[in-house]
């Protein structure tokens, strides 16, 4: 069966399943587009179908466009790799819970290796700081250096360099790369990466309205359709505990910008950032920065992100494709976004794929990334 048709059947069957409500898939091989689609609805609600220009709550998806803006800072010598981020942000001084002090490095924060975990959540007590008062109590309206601030009062779990731990840490790269720039993070995205590849509707607002993608959440009723987001909304993740969401952030103009999440943008945008770095990081960084950063940045920790996989700078690594079974090669990159995202490029076989969903968690964490990659690497 041709890839084409392999590709049609699978996203189909997702959407008729009630798994997902709309999708769009982009596969490059070697630069030629040789499957591009869009399927089902991106708003259920007003029977819009979904198109390939549609926009989408990127969520997880900015990490990798952060991350390139930051090496494209190091290029340019503004920032160092294994310098410690308090010689950039010299308020973040974190500590181990024993009161050692913790040195994190920008290095560390690209491989997700500096013990930063989750957001930090407000006591009372903080709420009723001048700075909480002053913004209504919103944790979001903070700036950005408020809130790293704030991350820097929870203790590490271990020390920087480790261990692996998936949470904030490039919420503090993008903090780092505005300080150093002295711009603010999306004027830095749009310098050094969205500007200079075109990618004209990634933003950490929406380019147009019209054309955001609704947000939906798997159903917890076994065999139902997903259902439209409130907000705030949570969804029960794999860890037993539940993932949560706030579709309506993306319009909100005094939220800071988040680099771990908070950006918006197409399939086709990001498919362009995906073959930028798979050849070499044309147009935004230069080459031994981007075959570092598609390397294993993580030799010394096993299975950083689960068996077979480690990390590099933009995403996790694939060092042992039986350990993970997984069909790809050594060194293909992957990973996604909570919305319902995922991505991935294999040098190897000169393939990059991008797959959105408006459906969280199935199309970032359910079985539908598995069958896109299958359907690309096992014809039937």
């Amino acid at each position: 069966m041709p890839l084409a048709e392999r590709l049609d059947a699978t996203i189909e069957r997702a959407i008729k399943d009630g798994r997902i409500v709309g999708a769009v898939v982009i596969v490059k091989e070697r630069g030629q587009t040789i499957y591009e689609q869009a399927l089902g609805l991106a708003d259920r609600e007003a029977e819009r179908p979904m198109t390939v220009d549609t926009i989408f709550r990127l969520s997880s998806l900015t990490k990798p466009i952060v991350a390139t803006a930051a090496l494209a800072l190091v290029d340019a010598g503004l920032l160092a790799l294994d310098e410690p981020v308090s010689r950039y942000l010299p308020y973040f001084r974190p500590r181990l819970a024993s009161g050692e002090m913790a040195p994190i490095t920008i290095r560390h924060l690209l491989t997700h290796t500096s013990g930063l975990g989750g957001e930090y959540l407000p006591s009372e007590a903080d709420l009723l700081e001048p700075r909480f008062q002053a913004v209504g109590g919103n944790r979001w309206h903070l700036s950005l250096d408020e809130n790293m601030e704030l991350l820097a009062r929870l203790p590490l779990p271990f020390m920087p360099g480790t261990g692996w731990a998936y949470g904030q840490s490039t919420d503090l790269l993008g903090a780092a790369a505005a300080r150093v720039a002295g711009a603010t993070l999306g004027d830095v995205v749009q310098r050094h990466v969205t500007g200079p590849l075109g990618m004209v509707d990634t933003a950490f607002h929406v380019t147009e309205p019209a054309r955001l993608a609704a947000a939906y959440g798997d159903n917890e009723e076994h065999g139902q359709a997903p259902v439209l987001m409130g907000d705030p909304h949570s969804v029960p993740n794999a860890f037993g505990g539940r993932t949560r969401f706030s579709p309506g952030r993306i319009f909100d103009s005094r939220a800071y910008h988040s680099g771990g999440g908070g950006m918006a943008g197409t399939a086709p945008d990001f498919m362009t950032l995906l073959e930028a770095l798979r050849t070499g990081g044309s147009g935004v960084l230069q080459p031994d920065t981007t075959a570092a950063g598609l390397g294993n940045q993580t030799p010394q920790l096993e299975h950083a992100s689960g068996p077979g996989w480690q990390f590099g700078h933009f995403g996790a690594y694939l060092a042992d494709p039986i350990a993970a079974d997984s069909p790809a090669a050594v060194g293909t990159m992957r990973w996604g976004g909570i919305y319902g995202h995922s991505w991935f490029i294999d040098p190897a076989a000169g393939v990059s794929v991008v797959a959105m969903t408006n459906t969280g968690l199935e199309g970032s964490d359910g079985i539908f990334p598995l069958d896109i990659r299958d359907a690309i690497y096992w014809p039937t």
